[in-house]
């Protein structure tokens, strides 16, 4: 029988106050209960919008159909077909402005919980010990993926069941890139990525961390040195911008990709880590993204009081409403409508605040968003003993300035064809964040897919490139 329910079934948490001093996962997913009747809220529309909202073109009606079925190893196959990384997906996908924004029942009430049920039907097949991924047979042709983050796995993922030998080389020790350096255990657990990488190796992918392309490894010998007939860069976007403001050097400032890292890869926040981190009684972290909400989240649940400075208003935060909800319910502060313009320092070199003014909201500018313009004669101080600078990121420029040939932007991203991700070097290939700049991981994860079918079309003939 139809679920005809105008509100999605309410996904399962840990309460806010606890949960905002522990680093376990938030969401805890649907029972298969609640999925099935989630799935029978699915109209199954002869129009399939909401496969036209799916980056990576998953058939969204049919694997829901066979949730609302009961058949949940059929639903898993389904979404396998088309994403590498489901349980990935199902965490951080913003599907409420992909996927979700393209449901009918989003009409006249909520839209399907798309994300929550790729989320249930691809624990539910790690859970239920799923056998082993076959190997394909090798078609005798090498390919190297540079970066295992979103789209570099993606890429190696679909190269890979089509018979390559794919080598990905991670510059870090660990393999997942942003998945495992970024984003949080409680809203992404560690032993998820790990489990979706399995599954690559298991059809063949080598991975070789510790490799830094440019450094270690050069493209241009990857392509006439050891054999690899094309290379996809997926590098991402790492190096973190600044505000250029007095004070950024002090002690007890970093930017959100360090505070991040150093406590999502180095387990910064266990006491026996080896990492440390500035564990500062009173945080103030810029910026009004996920990164931003994630670094807040991050310090809350070091004991911190968290205060999160934005220059616009509420209504303009490029956060997930998600994120920004989870972080007000547990007990994060917003500044809007504030500027910094200084950090403020002690006689021992180390953060005591930082300094700001109060803005209002002008024209729209290039990004179609309302300027703020400062209020004269607004100035106040923010007490804080630790800042985040959590303000965007650019693509490394180690590649680019080993690389002869390789067209970029003037902040640095590659150029590539947007359809098939081809660059301006013949047989590289990229896409991701180090294309777009810092973006979503499926975003990233199309970007890859894309760019393993030129790839595949090139090196067996059919394309120039």
């Amino acid at each position: 029988m139809a679920n005809t329910s105008m509100v999605k079934n309410e996904m399962p948490a840990q309460e806010a106050e606890i949960r905002n001093k522990n680093f376990l996962e938030v969401a805890l997913g649907y029972t298969k209960e609640q999925a099935i009747d989630e799935a029978k809220r699915c109209l199954q529309c002869k129009n399939k919008l909401c496969i036209n909202g799916c980056p990576v073109q998953i058939d969204i009606p049919l694997f829901i159909q066979f949730v609302a079925d009961g058949d949940f190893e059929a639903a898993y196959q389904v979404i396998a077909r088309a994403s590498s990384l489901p349980a990935v997906c199902g965490r951080v996908c913003p599907q409420e402005i992909q996927c979700e924004a393209k449901c009918v029942r989003g009409i006249k009430g909520e839209p399907v919980a798309i994300g929550r049920l790729e989320r249930f039907v691809a624990d539910y097949h790690i859970t239920h010990g799923a056998e082993k991924q076959i190997k394909p047979i090798s078609n005798d042709k090498k390919v190297a993926v540079i970066g295992s983050g979103p789209s570099g796995l993606a890429c190696a993922g679909d190269l890979a069941k089509k018979g390559y030998s794919v080598t990905i080389f991670e510059a870090l020790h660990l393999a997942g890139g942003v998945l495992v350096y970024g984003i949080p255990e409680f809203r992404l657990p560690k032993a998820i990525v790990q489990k979706e990488i399995n599954s690559l190796k298991e059809l063949g992918v080598d991975i070789q961390t510790n490799m830094v392309i440019g450094k270690t490894i050069s493209i241009d010998e990857l392509l006439n040195e050891y054999g690899y007939e094309a290379v996809f860069i997926g590098s991402g976007a790492g190096l973190p911008r600044f505000m250029n403001i007095k004070g950024e050097n002090l002690k007890g400032v970093y930017s959100a990709n360090e505070f991040l890292t150093r406590i999502n890869l180095m387990k910064a926040y266990e006491e026996s880590g080896a990492t440390p981190i500035q564990k500062g009684s009173k945080v103030a972290v810029v910026g009004g993204g996920n990164v931003a909400m994630d670094a807040a989240r991050c310090a809350k649940r070091l004991g911190s009081e968290v205060t999160i400075i934005y220059r616009r208003t509420e209504k303009e935060l490029p956060a997930r409403l998600e994120e920004i909800e989870h972080a007000k319910e547990e007990g994060i502060k917003f500044k809007f409508l504030t500027n910094p313009l200084e950090i403020v320092g002690d006689e021992k070199g180390w953060v005591k605040g930082i300094s700001c003014q109060q803005m209002i909201l002008g024209e729209a500018d290039s990004s179609g968003r309302q300027k703020p313009i400062p209020i004269e004669g607004s100035n106040f101080s923010i007490e804080a003993d630790c800042i985040i600078m959590s303000i965007g990121t650019s693509p490394n420029p180690l590649i680019k300035d080993t690389t002869e040939g390789l067209a970029t932007q003037k902040w640095g991203g590659i150029i590539a064809d947007e359809r098939t991700g081809l660059t301006s070097r013949k047989a590289v290939y990229a896409g991701g964040d180090a294309v777009t700049g810092a973006a979503t991981v499926i975003l990233a994860m199309g970007a890859g897919k894309n760019a393993a079918t030129a790839i595949d079309e090139y090196i067996m003939g059919s394309r120039e490139g």
